[in-house]
């Protein structure tokens, strides 16, 4: 993802009225402010402070929302990215 800030306030623009939780929040921030490696459900969880269940909660309610999605690859664990604006 090309993380421009054109593209960062398309994206904040076009989710205004999404309703977020602060987790959410603060991890879509650092995905959007140069998040290194592949996000999962225990990186969430260390970023937020919560349980993995709590992460992939949050997690499958952004894929509902049309935030986030399932990267391509496999492997042994999902990863996700933020959906292009």
């Amino acid at each position: 993802m090309t993380n421009g800030p054109i593209q960062k306030t398309l994206f904040w623009q076009k989710n205004r009225t999404v309703a977020l939780n602060e987790r959410q929040i603060k991890v879509i921030k650092r995905l959007w402010d140069g998040f290194e490696g592949k996000l999962n459900t225990s990186k969430w969880a260390k970023i937020t402070r919560t349980s993995t269940a709590t992460a992939l909660r949050d997690i499958q309610d952004l894929v509902d929302k049309g935030i986030l999605c399932r990267t391509e690859e496999g492997g042994r664990s999902t990863n996700y990215r933020l959906v292009e604006p």
